[in-house]
């Protein structure tokens, strides 16, 4: 069972592997987080940074991973119990596994080299995202020159206090989407996390919408898009190539 799917991760994926320099890059931001205060096991929620990865790569963009700190990024075991073909195919290849050891540290990155940015979920976000070092100099300038910034379910933790380089926060006046309030209290950790992403994204001059909790629901606000849950996470990912797409 592992080879056949190793062999449908590598028919899926090969492109991965491929030097394509003339090719736009996708920068997929991970949590480094991975312990809360009151001892829970958190992280990356894993099919929030591969189901987007896959369908970027399968597209046509290179993609690097970063996070905060650089190195490891924690999957929160919660998200592999479930069945999951592409966390499967992911896990099954040493080569993507080391993506996520070998995180680049993301305030040494240079905006210039990406067209989109993509921070991915998982509530390890709450802690470290909101004041990631380099998220503002890079997400702002990527944005700034005609760029996609891009995050989902908790990843808009990233978004709360980013700042555009004339100091202007990115989210006033635009519509956003993110982990709901009602979602956080069904899951349990209304009391864990250090914020309720929802109500931080409308105390921030967002206009936030939600849909059904736990169902698909993404917003499109000019070159700014967000996925509400794990469910969002490959349409997002698919508004952001649709984007780019058509900025070319």
């Amino acid at each position: 069972m592992k080879t056949i799917i190793a062999l449908i991760a590598t028919i899926l994926l090969i492109p991965l592997a491929q030097s394509a320099d003339d090719k736009q890059t996708v920068l997929i931001v991970v949590t480094n987080y991975g312990q809360m205060p009151d001892g829970k096991t958190t992280g990356l929620w894993l099919a929030e940074a591969t189901h987007p990865w896959q369908k970027f790569v399968k597209a046509g963009y290179q993609v690097h991973f970063a996070s905060p700190k650089g190195g490891n990024s924690p999957i929160d075991p919660r998200s592999t119990k479930k069945p999951d073909a592409i966390n499967d195919q992911f896990l099954n290849h040493k080569a993507y596994q080391n993506a996520l050891k070998n995180t680049k540290v993301l305030k040494d990155l240079d905006p210039n080299n990406y067209a989109a940015i993509f921070f991915a979920g998982g509530h390890g976000t709450m802690w470290d995202f909101p004041n990631a070092a380099g998220a503002s100099e890079i997400a702002g300038k990527i944005y700034s020159q005609g760029g996609i910034v891009s995050a989902v379910c908790h990843g808009p933790a990233a978004l709360v206090n980013l700042k555009l380089p004339d100091g202007t926060l990115l989210i006033k006046g635009k519509k956003v989407t993110g982990f709901t309030n009602s979602e956080e209290e069904k899951v349990g950790l209304t009391k864990a996390v250090p914020f309720l992403l929802e109500d931080k994204l409308k105390s921030q001059g967002a206009s936030y919408s939600s849909g059904e909790d736990f169902k698909l629901h993404t917003v499109v606000s000019d070159r700014l898009v967000t996925g509400q849950n794990p469910a969002s996470a490959g349409p997002a990912a698919e508004a952001v190539i649709k984007l780019l797409k058509n900025s070319r």
